[in-house]
């Protein structure tokens, strides 16, 4: 039995999870952790601190701005924790690398096993296309969604420019009269409206030809499982930085 407090269990993404715990024989959410309270058949704090609860694993799906302190307070418990949050400044990011070297902590900017898969991918096809082909990519989100560009278009960005030979500076959408696309650069455009759950396409173009890598989110359910696959995965780990790279081998 695997026990897991949720920080940020009301949210969208919390309640996700709330369901495929309780779909679930072989684990339990012994707590949760919010700013607001509602009627729930497990306690719920305003801080991980106020947690007397014996758990396995935090997983946490929440905001930014409430990150650092979480990790802060997993060290103090010694308490693994999966990082599902996206949006995460160079200095909370920071605080991630400290903390795993005295718990296991794992961090994907994407808990999809699909989006993983499809990062493996571009770093294949990369070092072979990219003397002729401009990259682009097209990320779509739900209207609700404040960030953008996504953290997951940021993702395969970054795992597109770590097997590039030339680096690409990144181009954030487009405007003006001057937009001639260079080789060197790799434009990131982001769509917001209805209620789409997430959507991201890389786009290959050369002379003549073009390859697209599409994933489709259908449902938040995905990013649930993977977050549970992560604290399944890490609950026993020595301290570290763990990443779906680590949970596919």
């Amino acid at each position: 039995m695997l026990n897991i407090i949720v920080n940020g269990c009301f949210g969208r993404m919390g309640q996700e999870l709330q369901e495929e715990i309780n779909s679930r024989e072989d684990l339990t959410l012994v707590a949760g952790i919010d700013r607001t309270t509602e009627d729930t058949a497990f306690p719920v704090y305003q801080s991980l601190a106020e947690v007397n609860e014996k758990a396995d694993v935090v997983i946490d799906f929440s905001h930014e701005s409430s990150v650092a302190t979480l990790v802060d307070q997993c060290v103090q418990k010694q308490l693994p924790v999966v990082i599902a949050t996206t949006g995460l400044s160079e200095e909370t990011k920071q605080k991630l690398n400290e903390a795993s070297r005295t718990i296991p902590l794992f961090y994907s900017a994407n808990m999809s096993l699909g989006i993983n898969v499809l990062i493996e991918a571009l770093q294949k096809v990369t070092p072979a296309l990219e003397e002729d082909f401009n990259i682009e990519i097209v990320e779509k989100h739900h209207n609700k969604k404040k960030d953008a560009p996504s953290g997951t278009a940021l993702l395969l960005a970054d795992s597109i420019n770590n097997v590039s030979q030339t680096k690409k500076e990144y181009v954030f959408g487009r405007e003006g009269k001057e937009n001639e696309n260079p080789l060197n650069e790799m434009g990131i455009h982001a769509v917001r409206g209805g209620t789409i759950p997430g959507e991201h396409t890389v786009i290959y173009a050369g002379n003549d030809e073009v390859l697209e890598f599409k994933h489709t989110a259908l449902s938040r359910g995905i990013f649930a499982n993977g977050a549970l696959k992560a604290a399944e995965f890490i609950q026993k780990k020595e301290a570290g930085m763990y990443s779906m790279r680590e949970l596919l081998q």
